[in-house]
């Protein structure tokens, strides 16, 4: 925004100068909506869900996997297994996602930065810092076009300032530059600028009347086969511009739920129970469960989870550790299972601090170790 802030300040007030106030003026104002509509389409661009597909929580069931995987995953395991869908009446092969446990749709992949599944993706760019897929594709296209636009509208004023003072003085241009330092450096910068971002522009016009992506004209898809995307080129065009914008997936703005629940049920030996919690965001969910009993045993069944922002959801997947074979028993611990007071630093001499003695400190690691079986005193000494 900064040469677009020096053409106002600097180039458009000479202009206004030179062939009159109201026109001006009208170069002025152009300028400004169009250098507004460029910073509404960027945030557009990189503050919209681009399409991601929130995450599965468990991957699908084996059957279902087997019973429609196609024949070219083979099983051997270095290939992902896909399915055969049928899009405008051709066969196109979907890739199944380790990391997201799902079948992508088509035109769906995965994002190595994002680590994300995003619809329709076309890459992640870098300049903008988010992934351009099915819900921002039109916004980045509008943002690079606006863009190459403001860079060429810049580039021909600041040659008619030039040319006007020359003309009015009496001089060459460089002289003219010399008059209008801001309209020589703003050449220079619009005429590089131009060239990367018009360029770009221009391969993006190709793609969208062809309805293809970045990431499918790289990996030449539709080289050698016809591409079952292409309706023609007006109809591509409605597509990317015209075509209603899907609902996001995710709900980012939701809350991390916590719920705790308690559920009893007789056992062998002694009332057991089982304490549950679950994290969720938005509609997401995941329970882990603690199970344990009254006798002192102890066992975990815990979700190693990640969380994934980008998706808005929660994913885990289950493992068992067994600590009981590793620790002894509560009940041991706490003498029989009988409750210990817990101690505190402060007194009851209304709130004034106080230390433990060591005899008491010798008392509680003693009973501890006599508990567990060990003499006393010798719970420190290395073995």
């Amino acid at each position: 925004m900064t040469p677009l802030a020096l053409f106002v300040a600097f180039v458009s007030f000479r202009l206004a100068a030179l062939v009159g106030k109201p026109l001006g003026q009208l170069v002025q104002a152009v300028a400004i909506a169009v250098g507004a509509f460029d910073v509404i389409v960027l945030v557009l661009t990189s503050g919209r869900d681009p399409g991601i597909i929130p995450r599965n929580l468990r991957p699908p069931e084996p059957d279902d996997a087997s019973a429609t995987a196609s024949p070219a995953s083979g099983g051997g395991g270095s290939l992902p297994p896909t399915r055969d869908v049928y899009v405008n009446g051709m066969v196109v092969k979907v890739k199944y996602c380790h990391t997201c446990l799902l079948y992508r749709p088509p035109r769906c992949s995965h994002c190595s930065v994002c680590n994300n599944c995003v619809e329709r993706f076309d890459h992640h760019c870098p300049w903008v810092g988010q992934c351009i897929g099915k819900r921002n594709y039109r916004f980045f296209f509008m943002f690079i076009s606006s863009t190459t636009f403001l860079c060429l509208y810049v580039f021909g004023f600041c040659w008619v300032n030039l040319l006007l003072i020359a003309r009015q003085y009496g001089c060459s241009l460089g002289r003219a530059v010399l008059e209008s330092p801001v309209s020589g450096f703003l050449i220079v910068y619009t005429f590089v600028t131009a060239w990367f971002v018009g360029g770009l522009t221009a391969f993006h016009s190709y793609l969208v009347c062809t309805n293809q992506t970045t990431y499918e004209n790289f990996r030449y898809r539709y080289e050698r086969k016809t591409n079952p995307h292409n309706r023609g080129v007006a109809a591509n065009i409605a597509e990317i511009f015209l075509s209603p914008i899907p609902a996001s997936k995710n709900d980012f703005r939701a809350r991390v739920a916590v719920e705790h629940y308690y559920a009893a049920a007789a056992g062998a030996g002694g009332q057991s129970g089982q304490y549950y919690y679950s994290y969720s965001i938005g509609p997401l969910s995941s329970e882990s469960k603690i199970s344990f009993n009254t006798r002192g045993s102890l066992s975990f069944d815990m979700a190693k989870a990640s969380f994934d922002l980008g998706a808005g959801g929660y994913s885990a997947k289950r493992t068992s550790v067994d600590v009981s074979s590793s620790s002894s028993d509560f009940g041991d611990i706490y003498g029989g299972g009988e409750q210990q007071p817990r101690h505190s630093i402060f007194g009851g001499d209304g709130g004034r601090t106080s230390i433990r003695k060591a005899d008491d400190v010798e008392t509680e690691f003693g009973h501890y170790g006599a508990a567990a079986g060990r003499p006393r005193g010798r719970e420190f000494e290395p073995v």
